[in-house]
């Protein structure tokens, strides 16, 4: 409690600075970045790669799965494994030094869902799939954005009904060392599918996940979660950049349409309180059955905590201690 309450104090100040990072541009992902070779082109000493690729249902967006499935033989229960939103992007942070530290412990199957697209994100995809259902009534904060919002629990249909059929047909896993992890949207659909499916993962790894989305309403799943009863042993890790409180306010500079969507989600983020998220863990850690650590990267941005939080996932789901050397 003591590392939420001293964590707390250093979001509120540097929430409270004048002197705001230059640029939100900078401090966020490169949504137009094109995806380029990965180590699944250049092949790896400890992993083989394979794809497969889905459609949604309703035929509106398209999937591309990549697969890294240890060279070591399966343990007899089977591997673990860690499921990747984001694919693409992720997927582009993954490198030979990572794997070969994940294959000399126990080595989980890679999942990279991302999407048929040449970008590392598709941001008309992700803020559909990763963003939980609202209210009815309440006026979706996406359409702001060119966007429609709301489909967590569709794609959560096709990630349990036709992702993990797939995977298991190709490697055999072990149900209880399943990971799931996510960056910014992707955090928040992580806790989506912990308070609302916690039975599907061991170890659910939310990464600046976006509270401020939709005034809120994924804090309103966590109260329902908090009086619920816990999947035993299931873990949370929540994995945040200090520099992020100092972004709230930052103005972003480029085409009237991109400031549009930007100034959209600065409006939303502004009305969330900077202190929602360690109040909200401190309410989980006081549910049984549920452990919950909160991780903040020093003058870490918003933007490079995808990659910066991806490695001690992986860590995470090999069994090894998610930060080496402490």
């Amino acid at each position: 409690m003591n590392d939420i309450l001293h964590w707390r104090r250093r979001l509120l100040a540097a929430a409270s600075l004048c002197a705001l990072l230059p640029g939100l541009v900078r401090a966020q992902p490169d949504l137009s970045k094109k995806l380029g070779p990965t180590i699944a082109d250049s092949g790896s000493a400890f992993y083989r790669f394979e794809r497969f690729d889905l459609r949604s249902d309703d035929g509106g967006r398209s999937y591309r799965v990549m697969l890294g499935i240890p060279r070591r033989a399966a343990p007899a229960a089977g591997y673990p494994a860690i499921f990747l939103l984001d694919g693409n992007a992720a997927m582009a942070a993954i490198d030979e030094r990572q794997l070969q530290a994940l294959d000399a412990a126990q080595p989980p199957v890679i999942v990279a869902i991302g999407y048929d697209t040449e970008l590392r994100f598709d941001v008309t995809a992700r803020a559909y799939d990763y963003t939980p259902p609202f209210p009815q009534g309440q006026v979706d904060e996406e359409a702001a954005r060119g966007r429609k919002g709301g489909g967590a629990d569709v794609f959560l249909d096709l990630l349990e009904r036709q992702v993990m059929p797939r995977v298991r047909a190709r490697a055999p896993l072990d149900d209880g060392r399943l990971a799931l992890w996510g960056h910014s949207y992707g955090g928040l659909f992580v806790l989506h599918t912990l308070f609302s499916r916690g039975q599907l993962f061991r170890n659910y790894i939310a990464a600046s996940p976006s509270l401020w989305w939709q005034r809120g309403v994924i804090l309103d799943e966590e109260k329902n979660f908090v009086h619920a009863k816990a999947a035993p042993g299931v873990r949370l890790w929540v994995m945040v950049g200090e520099a992020e409180g100092r972004q709230r306010k930052a103005v972003s500079q480029g085409d009237a349409q991109a400031d549009a969507r930007a100034q959209s989600m600065l409006a939303s983020r502004g009305a969330m309180p900077a202190q929602a998220l360690p109040d909200m863990i401190a309410r989980l850690q006081g549910k049984s059955g549920l452990e919950v650590s909160l991780r903040s990267f020093p003058g870490m941005a918003h933007g490079p905590m995808l990659p910066a939080s991806l490695e001690p996932a992986l860590r995470i789901a090999a069994g090894l201690p998610p930060y080496p050397g402490e």
